[in-house]
């Protein structure tokens, strides 16, 4: 019986002993992780703070505080850490062997049917990239007979009109929605073409509608994304923390991507086409050119077995749905909340508005109610719009200060371990850590731009040719490496040519700008959701 107790107790006295080594002194003293600077105290031997900030909505700005007071590269958790810097650093963990996470199967579409953004593995990656990357690239959009006249009928037919009704008003009205439905018809446009595609420029009814599903999830998504395991497990439990109508909120947006994916497949077979050259001049418009491309790529990376041909197509068309809703949710949802931050700035800065203006006004023809509406009617050229110098920079100084992805990107470090630091001065930190960097940060850096927390377009005309490229190389907006955006030059050549049908015409004046900081959040949108103005017709 002595024996017995004593052995109890030992068996005790060990598994504290192997606890407190575990918990305590191996993150504190003995990992190589120890001799990173920790953003909080418990940082070392918990990952419940950094959770708690992220449910909380305050990541972001912690993480930036925790940069500013220690350094480059700082450790969040026991198995977490942030960089902000360029070497040893984005240029290390972006550049390849850094796989994602289990934080990015969020990320599926259809009830896990992986995309190209939520893909863990480079090599799937970049098999995927393959099949689309050149329909994206600047020379392809700038020559795309699909885009020119989806481009004209946005601009001209339907958002113009609707811009010169509000300004004949003099009505204020909430822009942020009128920008998401703008950047959705663009991207939805040039996927499944005009005819398939949304119309949430004129539709105001189904375009809330639609808002109010995609935004209501939102606070819904750090549970499955941080804490996917315990969140199932409680599910199982019977205790949800996402409630049914998110999953009911995902289906409606499934259903209605998978109907224009259905509807671009119906017009290629009418047209017999499979490339736009194949259509009639009038038909360019309702080409669609993504949806095209991608299943095109998809037949020819896979070799169909007669016995499952049915299976196969059916699997087909959820993997095309998942890869263009994922397009179309990062391409509507980012851009709008840029054009949204350009606009308030735009607004508050009214000299800006009138030089931006003028230089609109050098286009041939103008992006303008007055410029005839025909078929015969030409666009200004996309590589004009893309070479007017004041445009570029409110754009890129717009997604500097404002961009619509802050947060944090994780990565997982490889298995053979990292090394970190600008110095190389964190040696040996191991495989299986998640570490990442923040655009937040790394555009708020006060040595790379001059008084960062300021809205300064003109730093990207008057800085000198090694100071240009000094900030282009700390632009992190649509990421870096590999993985970098796929869809950023459309992005770019939406907001420039939503700016410019704008401000051709009217000026814009603020009404309302409460709560239009930016969330804590991933993807940050304004607080309030809304930024009211009101519209003047520029000759006025």
């Amino acid at each position: 019986m002595f024996l017995s107790s004593n052995l109890s107790h030992l068996a005790i006295g060990a598994t504290l002993l192997l606890l407190i080594y575990k918990f305590l002194l191996h993150p504190l003293f003995i990992s190589p992780l120890s001799r990173i600077p920790s953003a909080h105290p418990l940082a070392s031997i918990t990952p419940l703070w950094i959770l708690w900030k992220r449910y909380t909505t305050q990541e972001i700005r912690t993480i930036h505080s925790a940069h500013q007071s220690l350094g480059p590269i700082i450790k969040l958790s026991p198995n977490e850490i942030s960089v902000n810097c360029l070497k040893g650093g984005i240029s290390t963990v972006y550049s390849g062997g850094f796989e994602k996470g289990f934080w990015y199967d969020f990320f599926t579409n259809y009830g896990g049917v992986v995309n190209m953004f939520s893909d863990r593995y480079s090599k799937s990656h970049s098999t995927r990239k393959r099949m689309i990357s050149n329909i994206y690239s600047k020379s392809h959009l700038h020559s795309s007979p699909t885009l020119t006249e989806v481009t004209k009928e946005l601009l001209f037919n339907r958002l113009l009109p609707k811009l010169d009704k509000y300004a004949t008003e003099r009505r204020a009205f909430n822009i942020y929605p009128e920008l998401s439905g703008m950047t959705m018809d663009f991207v939805t446009g040039y996927q499944f073409g005009l005819a398939a595609s949304s119309n949430l420029i004129q539709d105001d009814e189904f375009r809330n509608h639609f808002l109010d599903l995609y935004d209501s999830r939102r606070s819904y998504n750090f549970w499955p994304q941080e804490l996917p395991g315990f969140t199932s497990f409680l599910a199982r439990l019977g205790w949800k923390l996402v409630p049914d109508w998110v999953g009911e909120a995902n289906k409606g947006i499934e259903e209605w991507t998978l109907k224009m994916c259905d509807d671009a497949s119906s017009f290629l077979s009418s047209q017999k086409a499979t490339r736009v050259e194949d259509v009639p001049a009038s038909e360019a418009k309702n080409f669609p050119a993504v949806y095209s491309q991608l299943l095109s790529g998809m037949a020819k990376s896979k070799t169909p077995s007669p016995s499952t041909t049915n299976t196969n197509n059916d699997q087909d068309r959820l993997e095309i749905a998942s890869e263009l809703l994922d397009h179309l949710a990062a391409g509507f949802d980012t851009s709008g909340i840029t054009l949204l931050y350009t606009i308030h700035n735009l607004s508050l800065h009214t000299k800006i508005q009138t030089t931006l203006r003028s230089e609109l006004q050098t286009l041939s023809p103008p992006i303008s109610l007055s410029t005839p509406t025909t078929p015969s009617t030409p666009l200004a050229f996309p590589k004009t719009i893309d070479a007017l110098p004041f445009l570029d920079a409110i754009i890129q100084e717009s997604l500097r200060l404002h961009a619509a992805i802050p947060g944090p990107e994780p990565r997982v470090t490889p298995a053979s371990g990292c090394t970190l630091g600008p110095d190389n001065e964190f040696l040996g930190i191991p495989g299986g850590v998640r570490i990442s960097a923040q655009a937040w940060s790394l555009h708020r850096n006060g040595e790379v731009y001059e008084d960062p927390l300021e809205w300064r377009p003109s730093r990207w005309i008057e800085a000198s040719e090694e100071k240009l490229k000094e900030m282009k190389r700390w632009f992190w907006a649509f990421g870096s490496g590999g993985r970098m955006c796929v869809g950023s030059n459309l992005a770019l050549y939406q907001m420039k040519y939503i700016i410019a049908a704008i401000y051709t015409d009217f000026k814009t004046i603020i009404v309302d700008d409460a709560g239009v900081e930016q969330i804590d959040l991933y993807t940050a949108p304004p607080k309030s959701g809304k930024l009211i103005i009101r519209l003047e017709h520029a000759g006025a």
